[in-house]
């Protein structure tokens, strides 16, 4: 699959905040995408949903993203109504956010974790906000880019009052131990039906480097490990929310329900129903 690398594919100026009304009529599923700026992503029409190292959301248009420049793999629907998908991308650069935290003085997060994506909700200052986002898109560059950085104090300032600084320092946190970073990629996507070649799409390897890596920290191939974890999974899910082997066996990642139960057995030594009931 080809990787698509944004904003650089959509031919815009080489400022640092850039705005792209993107609008499809074509749904893709986990496409493979290079972010090379930090984008906030207004969705308008349709659904998305991302998978990135350390974090997984899906969403409508009542709510929009922020994601960090890095790896992922990204899913567009159609919404039902209008049969078409937009968002308005709103891009900037790392330098933008450290400038930012300069200019306004702020403490550094005390926070341990910090995540690649944050979902937030639209409120009615959002709403205008994106529609002033539209209505400066449609002026001279020049007269766009003093504006732009206005809009994008603005909506880091609004944000930062209603959701705290952690997601501001996730921006720019460069977690530079690329054994921990790869951990925490398989740990967080261990339930997410991804395939090898996306998992080592997001680790930033190749096929090879990425099974070598998870052997030697995992002691396990990948293709075991992962059945491993969702057997553990389903277990949880017939045990403490009483859910039937026929309403999970896709879930976990079977393509039919005798399959599963075999699996289940080898690993627990009983059905899913005998554990259920036990």
């Amino acid at each position: 699959m080809k990787t698509i690398t944004l904003p650089d594919e959509l031919n815009l100026s080489s400022k640092s905040i850039m705005i792209y009304d993107y609008e499809s009529i074509t749904e893709i599923s986990k496409q493979q995408i290079l972010l090379n700026k930090n984008t906030f992503s207004f969705l308008q029409e349709g659904t998305k949903e991302v998978f990135f190292d350390n974090s997984t959301y899906a969403i409508d248009n009542s709510q929009f993203l922020l994601m960090k420049s890095g790896h992922c793999l990204m899913t567009e629907k159609l919404s039902n109504d209008s049969e078409y998908y937009r968002s308005i991308l709103f891009f900037f650069s790392n330098e933008d956010v450290l400038k930012f935290i300069r200019k306004f003085k702020l403490k550094t997060s005390n926070s341990k974790t910090f995540y690649s994506t944050y979902s937030f909700n639209y409120d009615s200052f959002i709403k205008r906000f994106v529609n002033s986002l539209l209505d400066i898109s449609k002026l001279s560059k020049s007269v766009q880019e003093n504006i732009l950085n206005t809009k994008f104090e603005e909506i880091m300032l609004y944000i930062m009052d209603i959701n705290g600084i952690d997601f501001l320092y996730s921006l720019v946190n460069n977690n530079n131990n690329q054994n921990q970073k790869f951990i925490q990629t398989i740990e967080s996507n261990r339930l997410n039906k991804l395939t090898i070649k996306e998992l080592s799409f997001l680790s930033n390897m190749s096929v090879s480097t990425f099974k070598r890596e998870f052997e030697k920290n995992f002691h396990s191939s990948p293709s075991k490990w992962f059945q491993e974890k969702r057997l553990e999974y389903s277990a949880f899910l017939l045990k403490n929310e009483s859910k039937r082997p026929s309403d999970i066996f896709e879930e976990i990642g079977y393509e039919n329900l005798s399959n599963f139960i075999q699996a289940f057995k080898i690993k627990f030594g009983v059905t899913p129903k005998q554990y259920q009931s036990s």
